[in-house]
C-alpha cells in the first residue's frame, strides 16, 4: 500500500493525541496515596482500584507508534521516489526539528514510563516493614507532563515531515523527468 504525506501526518497526529489523552487521564485517575492498615510489625497498603498503570502504558505505546511513524514517514519513498538522506539533512531547519522531535520523544517516554513503573511497583509491593509508611504513589505531575511532551513530540514530527516534504519537492524539481540534472541547475560542491 502506498502512503501519502497526508496519511502519514494523520497517523502521527492521531497517535500523538491519543498518547496525550491517555496520559492526562492517567494523571487525573492516580490516587494521592493509599490507606495504611497497621499489622504486627508491618503496614499493609490498600490502594483503590484505578487504571493509572494501564493508561500510562497505553500512553507510552501510542507515543512509540506516533514517534516511529513520524520517523519512518520522513524517509518513506512517496510515489516510489526516494531521496538520499544526505539531501534531507543538508536542510538546517529539518535537522533542527528532527533532533527536537527525537529529544522530545525520549523525554516524553521517560516522563510517561517512570511514574507508571513506580506506580506499578507501589501496587505490587503493598507490605512495608516501616511502621511509619504513608502508602505513597508515584510523583504527581509526571504523567501529565509526559502527556504534554508527548503531544509536543507529535507536533515536532509533523513539522519535520512538512520540512522533509518541502526538501523532497525541491530535490525533485532540480532533477529532470528522467532523473538527470536539468540544464538550469548547477550543483556546486
Amino acid at each position: 500500500m502506498a502512503f501519502t504525506t497526508k496519511q502519514m501526518s494523520l497517523i502521527v497526529a492521531t497517535f500523538g493525541v491519543l498518547s496525550f489523552i491517555f496520559g492526562v487521564i492517567a494523571e487525573n485517575k492516580k490516587p494521592p496515596s493509599g490507606t495504611p492498615i497497621p499489622g504486627k510489625g508491618v503496614v499493609i497498603c490498600n490502594y483503590p482500584s484505578d487504571p493509572t498503570v494501564v493508561l500510562g502504558y497505553l500512553s507510552f505505546a501510542f507515543l512509540v507508534v506516533s514517534s516511529v511513524t513520524g520517523f519512518l514517514s520522513l524517509f518513506y519513498p512517496y510515489q516510489g521516489k526516494s531521496i538520499p538522506q544526505a539531501a534531507l539533512f543538508q536542510n538546517t531547519s529539518f535537522l533542527v526539528f528532527f533532533n527536537i522531535a527525537l529529544g522530545t520523544a525520549g523525554l516524553a517516554a521517560a516522563l510517561l514510563l517512570w511514574p507508571t513503573i513506580v506506580e506499578q511497583g507501589h501496587l505490587s509491593n503493598r507490605v512495608h516493614h516501616n511502621s511509619e509508611t504513608t502508602c505513597p504513589t508515584a510523583k504527581t505531575g509526571l504523567l501529565g507532563g509526559g502527556a504534554f511532551v508527548s503531544l509536543d513530540s507529535a507536533l515536532f514530527w509533523l513539522v519535520a515531515l512538512m520540512l522533509a516534504d518541502n526538501t523532497r519537492e525541491d530535490y525533485f524539481e532540480e532533477k529532470g523527468i528522467d532523473g538527470k540534472l536539468s540544464n538550469e541547475v548547477v550543483l556546486s560542491s
